[in-house]
């Protein structure tokens, strides 16, 4: 099986497809370290066949607000790279073709043209880099696949009941500036350290954002924040800072909005959430059934969680379908399931969906549905109604209810940054940025963070020492 490929994907049949830093001041420096960025690594011979691989000397670590940089040189040299193959394909397609037009008895048929009928509103065309030429020069470390093995391994026991602890998703709406990112994973370092015995704290690393119209789409399709959209630099940027978060220790959480940005990033996530908008996409259902990762859904926005526990169904049962592989390509991929699949409740427009109710009705929905009585709650958006500072009732409410017993609440989500609140994303002015305050929803304040995570791991003793003895 390919390695680009989830552990949940179970075979692969490969198609050909067409080819298709934020200013402010900064935080304390975070440094990181990424396979290729010498300065005379360009410049260096090629080694003939047999000789003797001379042992290169360690690479100095990068500067956190280095990483944009760091990721526009490797985008350059990957992007000169896939023009190449490009056209080495398009050559032997040139080249192959025509003898199979011959055989098949379509040699020869009149060109008709096609101008006003294909690509009548595409305006340009890009290279971009691929998953597999990606993770060849910033690879995943050993200290990373470690977190991230760890991190899946605990949040799944956490679901399946084995590990009696809660899951706590916590960090930025979005993902905009390196700098500040590995800051606040600093803080949540030292939280998993404080909190480890009760709480599995992973990362909210979202570099992708859903938009209900026209917005900024997220750190990996406009790193430099000023409507670039750099989006090879964007991928790799994200590479390297997951590699970076999960280095500390940290595992990271992500929300994958198509089938190949998450090839990116393939190894380096522990819990894949399917927002709101895009819980009811059978393509979406079908993808995450083969996600080596944990995976949720979040009741849609209208509040229906029928159509969550539908895409909860759909995808911890095995599909066939078209996909694309570590390279970019389209391929027919056959998964297996993915058994991780749960409700994430995040309210609706009209309220939070959060109380001991809701959780009771949820928990009979599952059941009448065959299965697990598992939840993830989002103390954010519907829940808080778009209130960061609502926040702490959610999660104090959630506490109670775990503190009194409550089994199915597995997990919480919580959307915090260095900085409380939000500000609007000037495309002209990027380098105007308060440093570490979100750009897109609101969020509390990593004092404010502190207390609800010692809320939570209260709880959780509290529900563990109320807990019969044989368990």
């Amino acid at each position: 099986m390919p390695t680009g490929l989830p552990a949940r994907v179970s075979g692969t049949t490969r198609f050909r497809s067409g080819s298709g830093g934020p200013g402010g001041a900064r935080g304390p420096p975070v440094t990181l370290e990424v396979v290729g960025l010498e300065p005379d690594a360009d410049r260096a011979p090629p080694r003939r066949v047999g000789e003797a691989q001379e042992e290169r000397p360690r690479r100095p670590p990068i500067p956190a607000d280095q990483i944009l940089a760091a990721a526009t040189r490797i985008a350059d040299h990957l992007l000169e790279i896939q023009t190449r193959v490009n056209g080495q394909i398009d050559t032997a397609l040139a080249e192959l073709l025509p003898d199979v037009q011959r055989r098949l008895g379509v040699e020869g048929v009149e060109p008709v043209d096609l101008s006003d009928l294909v690509n009548a509103r595409i305006t340009g065309s890009s290279v971009v880099v691929t998953p597999a030429a990606v993770a060849t020069v910033v690879p995943i470390s050993a200290a990373s696949a470690t977190t991230t093995r760890a991190g899946r391994r605990a949040v799944t026991a956490i679901l399946d009941g084995s590990d009696d602890r809660l899951t706590v998703i916590a960090g930025p709406c979005s993902i905009h500036d390196p700098g500040a990112a590995l800051e606040y994973a600093g803080f949540l370092a030292r939280m998993r350290e404080r909190h480890g015995e009760d709480l599995e704290i992973v990362m909210r690393t979202y570099t992708e954002k859903p938009r209900t119209e026209v917005d900024w789409k997220g750190f990996a399709y406009d790193p430099f924040l000023d409507g670039s959209s750099r989006i090879s630099v964007g991928l790799v940027a994200t590479r390297i800072l997951m590699c970076s978060i999960t280095g500390l220790g940290v595992p990271v959480a992500a929300e994958p909005l198509n089938a190949l940005t998450p090839q990116y990033v393939n190894g380096l996530v522990t819990y894949n959430g399917v927002g709101a908008r895009n819980v009811t996409d059978q393509t979406a259902r079908e993808r995450v059934s083969g996600f080596s990762s944990v995976i949720g859904f979040k009741n849609s926005p209208e509040g229906s969680i029928e159509a969550a526990i539908q895409a909860v169904r759909t995808a911890r049962a095995p599909h066939e379908f078209l996909g694309v592989d570590h390279h970019g390509i389209s391929a027919q991929l056959s998964t297996t399931g993915n058994e991780t699949g749960h409700v994430i409740l995040r309210g609706d427009k009209t309220g939070p969906n959060y109380s001991a109710a809701h959780i009771a009705d949820t928990k009979r929905q599952l059941a009448g549905r065959g299965l697990p009585e598992v939840v993830v709650v989002d103390a954010s958006h519907g829940n808080s109604q778009k209130n960061h500072l609502r926040q702490i009732d959610v999660v104090r409410d959630l506490a109670g209810q775990v503190a009194g017993g409550e089994q199915a609440i597995r997990g919480v989500m919580v959307e915090s940054n260095l900085v409380a609140g939000r500000q609007d994303l000037d495309q002209r002015q990027p380098e105007a940025l308060e440093y570490g305050k979100s750009v897109t929803d609101a969020c509390v304040d990593p004092a404010t963070t502190e207390a609800m995570l010692a809320e939570l791991a209260d709880a959780v003793r509290a529900r563990r020492a109320g807990m019969p003895a044989s368990r």
